[in-house]
Parts: structure tokens; C-alpha cells; sequence
């Protein structure tokens, strides 16, 4: 669902501080986020919303640095008892969000089918691991309740994406997506010693490395040690995996720029801007020179 008209989001910060707890609204809609840090669901006992019927997610870091965020998605009819017992069984998140319906009307049935639909939605975006063990069963409702629920479910992706959680958002939309943020044309393409071979393209997040693309199996001694950790971690969790004379990328990977792209590609330091170039040869840095309509752009080597 795309949203036709602007939205005012509302954040408050229940601790005064921008880490401890935060309630997030949005206008016109009735749900309400709960984002909570593991170390303060003790504190929300109080809250007597928390104890309703909600649906949630689970979040920790990577198991290993260069690992996928972890996400676990759940539903419950006591928000704060499940909480509390995940605090006791699950070690490995350290935030939780909550969903709960400010006019109390989400119901068992609904929180069923939202935590399925989330489940979904996080499988196909592949951003995160999903820490659930079996695969939720989307309940049966209404037609009108499904309209209403899938409603309910955009308007928690935007808030989830508004809180940093990018969970139900692959790292490159197709391109037929009319809400897509990349050109269609915005594709870049480089070649190195030793069999690199990359595709790549920009994103409003950084610049990604598409699944299929090839690095340097040894990369060269000069190559910066940040970049070298990156690589090994990749291949410690599969991400690059040896393919012949080369490394292959299972999977599309985001990173920061476009330097730090072409170093892991090419197993050295590299001027991304200048590696990375349209198929018809023409340079990251001679296409964002002509779209800020500027010359002489100081060159800088991004890490």
C-alpha cells in the first residue's frame, strides 16, 4: 500500500532519553508502538495497555559481525507477561516493539493473522534472521477484518521503519515496485584482478552489491584491515562463498558507500566513485557530478 497523503508521527519518550522507552503514534490510526528496551520491560508493569492483546517483534544484533540483525515475531493477549518470560527465555534480543490497538479492538484472530503477515513479510525481505522456530499460521477472518488488518500492518511497517527497524524492507525493491526509490537505469558494474566481477547500484540506504556478483579470492596486502575483517565475516556466514577461482555472493549486501563496495569486490582499498561505472562506461562520479549539475567534486576515499 502506498500512502497518498503526508502523515505526522508522534514520538514520546517515556524516560526522557532517546535509548530508554518510546510510545509512537501515528494521525488517523488507532494502533500504537511500544518500543521497549530489554532492560526496561521491568518498568512497564504499570502500563495497563501492556497487558492487552498485542502482536511484537523481537530484536538483536548479528550473531557474528557480519551476520543479518535478528528478529523474532510474535502475538499474545498479555503484552507484558510475554514480554517478561521472553526476558527469561531468549537471550539474544535487547528491544522489543509492540503493537497493541488503543480502542482495544485487536482480538486473538487478529493478532494471529498479523503475526503471520509479519512473519511473511520478513521472510520475503530477507533482511533479518528470523528467530521463530515454525512458521506461524495466518488465522481465518473476515474479509472485512483482512482489509482492516492489512491496513493495520502498513501502518506498522511505517512506524517500524520510522524507529530504524527496516525489517519488512528488502535491501533492493523490484523494480516495478511504483513506490520504488531507485531508477531503473542505476545500475553500475566493475572489474578487477583475480576474477572480480561486481554489480552494484545505489539505494536510498547506501550502495548495494547484487547477489551473483564475484570478489577477489586473496586480497592484496595494502588492503585496509576493516575491510579485510568484513570479508572474512562474510564468508564466516556464508555470504561469500568460495565458487572456483573466486568468491560468490549469495546474497545482495548493503553497504555504507560505494569505496567500501568495491574494496570487498576487489580485495583492495578503491575509490568507489571511479571503479564502479554505468554499462556504457561512464563513472559513479561522472553520473553524480551531472546530477548535482557540479564539476571538480573533491575526490574522497570512503571506508
Amino acid at each position: 500500500m502506498t500512502l497518498a497523503y503526508g502523515k505526522s508521527i508522534k514520538l514520546f519518550l517515556m524516560d526522557a532519553a532517546p535509548e530508554g522507552r518510546m510510545i509512537c503514534e501515528l494521525s488517523n490510526w488507532t494502533g500504537k508502538a511500544y518500543r521497549i528496551p530489554r532492560r526496561k520491560v521491568g518498568e512497564c508493569r504499570s502500563r495497563e495497555e501492556l497487558a492487552s492483546t498485542a502482536v511484537y517483534l523481537l530484536f538483536g544484533p548479528p550473531e557474528m559481525s557480519a551476520g543479518q540483525p535478528r528478529v523474532y515475531i510474535g502475538e499474545t493477549e498479555n503484552a507484558f507477561d510475554r514480554l517478561k518470560q521472553h526476558v527469561s527465555e531468549k537471550e539474544f534480543w535487547n528491544e522489543a516493539v509492540v503493537f497493541i490497538s488503543k480502542d482495544e479492538n485487536l482480538n486473538k484472530a487478529h493478532v494471529k493473522f498479523l503475526e503471520a503477515r509479519f512473519h511473511e513479510d520478513a521472510m520475503v525481505a530477507a533482511r533479518y534472521a528470523v528467530e521463530n522456530d515454525k512458521t506461524p499460521t495466518r488465522s481465518s477472518i473476515s474479509e472485512a477484518d483482512q482489509a482492516e488488518m492489512g491496513e493495520f500492518a502498513e501502518y506498522a511497517r511505517l512506524l517500524l521503519n520510522t524507529m530504524g527497524f527496516k525489517v519488512f524492507e528488502p535491501i533492493v525493491k523490484p523494480l516495478d515496485s511504483a513506490d520504488a526509490l531507485e531508477p531503473i537505469d542505476d545500475t553500475f558494474y566493475l572489474t578487477g584482478a583475480g576474477g572480480a566481477e561486481g554489480t552494484g547500484m545505489r539505494t536510498a540506504e547506501g550502495f548495494v552489491v547484487r547477489k551473483g556478483s564475484h570478489a577477489r579470492l586473496e586480497p592484496v596486502s595494502s588492503c585496509q584491515k576493516g575491510f579485510l575483517d568484513r570479508r572474512e565475516g562474510f564468508v564466516a556466514s556464508g555470504i561469500l562463498r568460495e565458487s572456483g577461482t573466486v568468491y560468490e555472493f549469495f546474497e545482495d549486501v548493503l553497504f555504507s558507500s560505494p569505496s567500501a563496495a568495491a574494496a570487498i569486490v576487489m580485495g583492495r582499498n578503491a575509490n568507489g566513485r571511479t571503479e564502479w561505472k554505468t554499462a556504457s562506461g561512464v563513472t559513479l562520479k561522472e553520473v553524480e557530478e551531472t546530477e548535482v549539475g557540479s564539476a571538480g567534486v573533491p575526490e574522497l576515499m570512503e571506508t
